[in-house]
Formats: structure tokens, sequence, C-alpha cells
């Protein structure tokens, strides 16, 4: 199966067709939201710039989406020479088969061909949502060692630092 992070101005009206059915359990949606949520601060954003849609393809179909922010939409606790993570969902019916693995692996070569400035991601993670802390620190993340108080309750921060030959 080949897959590939793309934007979601590049995909087709049926590839936009499918990820408007994409899904997450729900016990996770107070974590990542749902796709409509996602879509719309992706859409209706004044800032067209500053926040970019991506959705990952598995031959050719959508299976998970997540959107990357930058100045002036980062959230308080980023470092203003960053992109930060939100929204990372795959849909519910390809859970367990590696396509967040995927997306992170394809996140950082996607965020550079966005904003080649970029020093590093970063992203907040609810420190009780083990699925998404194994998933993040296993594909190379690092914990700040901060958390604070978040919407649900207590937010770990962990940031993708770019190596750049000098």
């Amino acid at each position: 199966m080949e897959t590939r992070l793309a934007l979601y101005e590049t995909l087709s009206l049926a590839q936009k067709q499918q990820l408007d059915t994409l899904q997450v359990h729900p016990e996770q949606l107070a974590y990542s939201g749902d796709i409509y949520c996602a879509l719309n601060s992706l859409l209706v954003n004044p800032h067209p710039d500053a926040i970019k849609g991506f959705a990952l393809l598995a031959d050719e179909t959508p299976v998970a989406f997540l959107l990357l922010k930058r100045p002036p939409c980062l959230p308080h606790w980023a470092d203003a020479h960053s992109a930060t993570l939100h929204a990372l969902q795959v849909d519910r019916h390809q859970q367990g088969r590696g396509f967040g693995k995927c997306c992170l692996q394809a996140l950082p070569a996607a965020a550079l061909q966005a904003w080649p400035q970029i020093k590093g991601l970063e992203l907040s993670v609810d420190a009780d949502n083990g699925a998404a802390m194994r998933l993040y620190l296993g594909a190379g993340w690092v914990d700040s060692g901060e958390a604070y108080k978040g919407r649900i309750g207590y937010e770990r921060r962990l940031r993708w630092v770019f190596n750049r030959a000098p």
C-alpha cells in the first residue's frame, strides 16, 4: 500500500468528499475533535498562510487528517519559530494499521515544504492519552518535561527539531 501526505488544497473533489466521512472513535473526540471542526478551522481561518491541512492518502484514499499552524495561529505555549500539530485523526476503521506513524514520518518534510523557515514542530498532548504519547515518543518526538493545565487535564509539550547541516 502506498501512502503520502497531501495538502488539503491539492485533493480532488472526490478525495475531499471521502475525507468528510472520516470518523474517530467517540472516546477520541475529546482529544482530536472531529473532521468537521478541523476542516472548519482550516477553511474559515482569516490567515490562510498560517494554517495548513494535510490528508494521509493510502492508495489515494484519505485515511487520516491533521492540521499545522504558524503565527498568528500558534497556541500560547508554542515557539514562534515552529509549527504546531493539531487535530491528528486516523479514521476509526483504519486505526491499528500504522497510519498515525505514517503521518508523523511524512510530517517533517511536508512542514518544511510548506514553511521552509521553521526550526521545528511542536504539539501538546493530554498526559492521560497513553496511545498518543506512545505514538509521538515512538516516532522520535521529545517531551519538554513541562506540563500545564489544558482543557481536559494536564498536557505535555512535545517537540521535533529539524537536524539541518550548517
